[in-house]
C-alpha cells in the first residue's frame, strides 16, 4: 500500500495548525484538511492569546519552534504583564488579539509552507488496518493514505449549540458538526466522553456608555512572545471593566428554569474555572456583584467581547441580563452567546506522545483531549506533530518531564488523572514552577527545538550566549565585594533590585546585557536558594520518572495491591514509577509493590537473555 502524504491532521483549530507545520517543517509531506478554509484558526472564544500558565505555554512554543506566539505579536492590540504583584514565577504575558488578523496571519503562512497542503474537506473516517492507521476517507474521497493521522476536531466532534431549551447540531454557531467522526472512533474501539463549554454574547460598540465604564490601559512596556518579533506592529488599546448588578442577579435567578444546564438537558461538564453567568450566580450567592471585561475583536470592526457572561439562556433572557449590567443599559447584542457539548476522547487511551494506545500512527490534540483553551490546544498539536514525524522517521518519541516545561506538566496531567472536566493550565499545578518561568522558555526548550529541525542553528547559538552573560554576570556579582558582604548578597535583601546597585554607582553598567537578561540575573541571585531547593526536588524525582515499568507488568499478578490501584493501573498503564505516583488513588505502598516486582521482572528478563 503505498501512501499519498507522510502525515495527515484533521481540523486547522490552533492544534491542527502547530500540528501540521511541524510535521512539514520537520521535512514530512502533510495535509491539513479542514471543514472550511475561511476559519482557519478562528478564535471562537475571547480574541486574546496567553494569561495565567497560559502565556508560559505560549513562550513554550516558541522556543520549540511552534508558530501561535509570532501571530499573537503579529495581531496583539493590548498587552499587559499579569500577576506582576506576587513572585516572578507567576508572572503571564497576555495579549488581546485582533482575531481577523490572526486568523489571516495564520492562514497565509500554512499556505506559504513547503511540504503542506491546505483541503478544504469534510473527514467522514479513520482508516485502519491490522491495529495501525492507514489514512482516513472524507466526503469528496474514499480514501487520503497516510503513515500518521492527527485528529484535532476542537468541539466540532459531535457538537450540539444550547440556546435555552432548544439545541441542535453545530460545530460553532453556523458550522456544521462532525458525526461522522465521532463515529467512527468509537468504531475503531476509542471511548468517547462528553464535555460542554460556552461563550459570551458580542455586542455593538457604539451601543455602550463608556463613562460608566472604568478603562484597563495597555502596559506601559511591552513585550512580544516571540523571540523573533521585536515590536508589536498593530496599535496598542484600552479594554474596560464593569461588574453586573443586583437586577441582573434577579433576572437570571428568575429565568433559571430555561437554563439547559440547570434543567437537566446537558449532560457535558463544563469549565470549574470558565463559568457561565448562571452559574456564577447560583454557586456565590452572596456575591453582590461579578467583574466583567468588555474586549474589542479587533481593530477594523464595532464587536466587543463581554468576558465573564458566558450563558446558555434564551435570546430574549440574555437582552436583560446584558442591559443590567453597569454601561450595557442600552446595548444591541450582535451575536448571542450560547453552550456547546462535544465528545472527547478519555486519556487513558493515549500515550505521553498523544498517541492513541489501540491504533498506532493515529494522534489526538487539543479538546478532544478534554483540554480548554487555545493555547493548550497549540502546544498539544505542536507535540503530536513533533511525534508523528518522529514515528516516522523511526526516532525515538519526544515526552517533556514536569520539571522541563508546562507543556510536560499538561501531558503527564492528562495521562495520570484523566480530566473530569475541560482541562485548563494553571500555575498551581506546576510544583517546579520557578523553574518553568515564562523569561526562560527558551534556556528550557529551545536545544529540543533545534534537535528537531524547528529552530535555526543562529537562533540557539544566541540563545546560549545569552545564558552564558547571565552565568558571568551572577559570578562577577558573587564575587564583588560591597562594605562586609558581597553585591550578590546587598541584592538579595528585599529592598534592593539591579536597577538600583547600577544607580547609586554600586557595580558599573554591564555591556551587552537585555532587560531580560538583567531580569534573569537579578531572579537567580534572589531567588538562589529556592532555585537550589526545587533542583534538589527535581533529582529525586527524576529518578522515578526514569524507572520504566515493563509493558508486560502483570498488575493483577501482584499481591497486596488495593483493587483501586490495581483498576487505576491496569487502565491508565503507567509507563514509569513516576507516573504511576501520580495517578489518584494509588499510594505510595502500592507503588512500593510495582518497583519490587519490576526489579524481579527485569532481573528475569536479563539472566533470560544470558
Amino acid at each position: 500500500m503505498g501512501f499519498l502524504y507522510d502525515i495527515i491532521v484533521v481540523g486547522a483549530g490552533h492544534a491542527g495548525c502547530e500540528a501540521a507545520l511541524a510535521g512539514a517543517r520537520m521535512g514530512f509531506s502533510t495535509l491539513l484538511i479542514t471543514m472550511n478554509l475561511d476559519t482557519i484558526a478562528q478564535m471562537s472564544c475571547n480574541p486574546a492569546i496567553g494569561g495565567l500558565a497560559k502565556g508560559h505555554l505560549v513562550k513554550e512554543i516558541d522556543a520549540l519552534g511552534g508558530e501561535m506566539a509570532r501571530i499573537a505579536d503579529l495581531s496583539a492590540i493590548q498587552f499587559r504583564m499579569l500577576n506582576t504583584k506576587k513572585g516572578p514565577a507567576v508572572w503571564a504575558p497576555r495579549v488581546q488579539s485582533d482575531k481577523k488578523v490572526y486568523q489571516q496571519a495564520m492562514k497565509q503562512v500554512l499556505e506559504r509552507q513547503e511540504r503542506l497542503t491546505v483541503l478544504q474537506d469534510t473527514v467522514t473516517d479513520i482508516l485502519v488496518d491490522k491495529g495501525s492507521v492507514r489514512g482516513v476517507a472524507t466526503v469528496y474521497q474514499q480514501s487520503i493514505n497516510a503513515r500518521a493521522v492527527i485528529i484535532t476536531p476542537g468541539t466540532f466532534l459531535n457538537g450540539l449549540i444550547h440556546i435555552g431549551l432548544r439545541s441542535f447540531p453545530s460545530g460553532r454557531f453556523g458550522e456544521f458538526a462532525s458525526t461522522h467522526l465521532s463515529d467512527s472512533l468509537q468504531k475503531i474501539g476509542l471511548k468517547l466522553g462528553r464535555l460542554k463549554t460556552g461563550t459570551p454574547a458580542r455586542v455593538l460598540r457604539s451601543s455602550i456608555n463608556f463613562d460608566k465604564l472604568t478603562p484597563y490601559p495597555p502596559d506601559d512596556k511591552c513585550e512580544t512572545f516571540s523571540r523573533e518579533i521585536k515590536k508589536f506592529p498593530l496599535p496598542q488599546v484600552p479594554c474596560y471593566i464593569t461588574y453586573t448588578t443586583q437586577r441582573t442577579k434577579e433576572i437570571i435567578l428568575e429565568n433559571l428554569h430555561l437554563s439547559p444546564l440547570y434543567s437537566g438537558k446537558i449532560t457535558g461538564i463544563g469549565p470549574r474555572y470558565c463559568p457561565s453567568i448562571e452559574d456564577k450566580i447560583v454557586k456565590f450567592p452572596d456575591k453582590t456583584a461579578h467583574q466583567i471585561f468588555i474586549e474589542p475583536e479587533g481593530l477594523s470592526t464595532d464587536e466587543m467581547y463581554v468576558n465573564g457572561v458566558s450563558s446558555s439562556l434564551p435570546q430574549d433572557v440574555q437582552e436583560q441580563i446584558y442591559q443590567s449590567i453597569t454601561g450595557l443599559e442600552n446595548v444591541r447584542i450582535m451575536r448571542y452567546a450560547y453552550g456547546i457539548e462535544y465528545d472527547f476522547v478519555t486519556t487513558d487511551q493515549i500515550l505521553p506522545t498523544l498517541e492513541t494506545r489501540s491504533v498506532g500512527g493515529l494522534y489526538l490534540a487539543g479538546q478532544i483531549n478534554g483540554t480548554s483553551g487555545y493555547e493548550e490546544a497549540s502546544a498539544q498539536g505542536l507535540i503530536a506533530g513533533i511525534n508523528a514525524a518522529l514515528k516516522i522517521r523511526g526516532d525515538e518519541p519526544f515526552i517533556l518531564r514536569r520539571d522541563e516545561a508546562y507543556i510536560g506538566v499538561m501531558i503527564d496531567d492528562l495521562i495520570t488523572k484523566i480530566p473530569e472536566e475541560p482541562y485548563r493550565m494553571f500555575t498551581s499545578r506546576a510544583e517546579y514552577r520557578l523553574l518553568l518561568r515564562q523569561d526562560n522558555a527558551y534556556q528550557r526548550l529551545a536545544v529540543y527545538g533545534n534537535r528537531f529541525g524547528l529552530i535555526d542553528d543562529a537562533t540557539l547559538d544566541d540563545v546560549l550566549r545569552s545564558m552564558e552573560r547571565v552565568s558571568a554576570e551572577v559570578d562577577r556579582l558573587g564575587a564583588t565585594a560591597y562594605r562586609d558582604i558581597t553585591v550578590a548578597g546587598l541584592l538579595r535583601r528585599q529592598d534592593w533590585t539591579y536597577q538600583r546597585l547600577i544607580e547609586e554607582g554600586i557595580i558599573s553598567e554591564p555591556s551587552g546585557l537585555t532587560d531580560t537578561e538583567r531580569f534573569q540575573v537579578e531572579l537567580e541571585i534572589k531567588y538562589e536558594g529556592y532555585i537550589k531547593r526545587q533542583h534538589t526536588q527535581v533529582d529525586k524525582m527524576k529518578k522515578y520518572d526514569m524507572w520504566n515499568i515493563p509493558s508486560s507488568l502483570s498488575y493483577e499478578n501482584i499481591t497486596g495491591l488495593r483493587r483501586e490501584a490495581r483498576e487505576k493501573l491496569v487502565a491508565r498503564r503507567p509507563a514509569t514509577i513516576g507516573q504511576a505516583l501520580r495517578i489518584p488513588g494509588v499510594n505510595p505502598a502500592d507503588v512500593q509493590l510495582i518497583m519490587i516486582h519490576t526489579e524481579r521482572l527485569n532481573r528475569s528478563n536479563t539472566s533470560g537473555k544470558k
